[in-house]
């Protein structure tokens, strides 16, 4: 993801200092308008606007506040934008960490996956000042067709956990009853063409049509990204004080699907795993 955002944002003028834990996945980027930092710490002390886009919270912890990290060294007013899935009251302390060292911060998750990423479409989910979102949003554009400003620090966080949530249940619920379709004697075809535009089965069903139908399960979204998702979820939930018991049935299913070898394959390969 980060890689695609970042040539998009080359691609439309800007000059790019980057840095990325695995050295060779930043070097094929490198251009005249892209140059290729060794710290995190080089990449704040050179840019007024810092954007992650990492895995965890503790990978962006590390990058920002870590040995080198690009907050011991960004100048006074800078930005920084986090677009890295986490949780809320993660987002909400960098916030506060941030601003106290004088700096602004976003938190901007994204809707989308690798295509929408190549192509500049992905949505942004956005927690912070509204002056800071528009100082932003030529940056924004140059990577997504859609910006949501949900509200304060935290809250672009909140509504990227809600929907990941919901995507991953729907694609569950539907996977286990295709299966119990196909047990019946029902084929996929019938069955995905039954549910195309039926009020019964979320969008993102027919989004995934393909995956399953060819059990293609190469990654759009992983499997381990899904299932750490929802237990940020989980997470969130505990803090706030209320029960998710589907949502922590279906995340200990992932985590049972990531045991047998499928962190790596696409979140529909739950379907593969669920038939065996």
């Amino acid at each position: 993801m980060g890689s695609r955002m970042a040539l998009n944002l080359s691609k439309a003028g800007y000059h790019l200092n980057i840095y990325n834990r695995t050295r060779q996945k930043a070097d094929k980027l490198i251009s005249d308008h892209v140059k290729c930092k060794s710290t995190p710490g080089n990449v704040g002390a050179e840019s007024d606007v810092v954007i992650t886009m990492l895995s965890t919270p503790d990978a962006v912890q590390q990058v920002a506040l870590g040995d080198d990290g690009f907050l011991h060294s960004m100048k006074k007013g800078n930005v920084w934008i986090d677009c890295s899935t986490v949780n809320p009251s993660f987002s909400k302390e960098m916030a506060e960490i941030t601003t106290t060292l004088g700096f602004n911060f976003l938190d901007a998750p994204v809707g989308g996956s690798i295509i929408p990423a190549e192509k500049g479409e992905l949505i942004f989910m956005i927690g912070g000042k509204k002056s800071i979102v528009r100082y932003c949003e030529p940056l924004l554009k140059a990577m997504g067709n859609k910006i949501i400003h949900v509200g304060d620090h935290g809250m672009g966080t909140s509504l990227k956990l809600v929907n990941n949530l919901v995507m991953g249940l729907s694609v569950y619920a539907f996977t286990e009853g295709l299966i119990l379709g196909e047990s019946l004697g029902i084929s996929k075809e019938k069955l995905f063409d039954f549910f195309n535009g039926s009020p019964v089965a979320a969008p993102i069903v027919n989004v995934k049509k393909k995956k399953i139908m060819e059990q293609d399960f190469s990654p759009e979204f992983p499997l381990q990204w899904l299932h750490k998702d929802l237990q940020l979820a989980s997470a969130t939930a505990w803090e706030q004080g209320i029960a998710l018991p589907g949502t922590n049935a279906v995340k200990e299913i992932f985590a049972l699907a990531k045991q047998q070898g499928l962190s790596e394959k696409d979140f529909t390969a739950i379907y593969s795993f669920l038939r065996k």
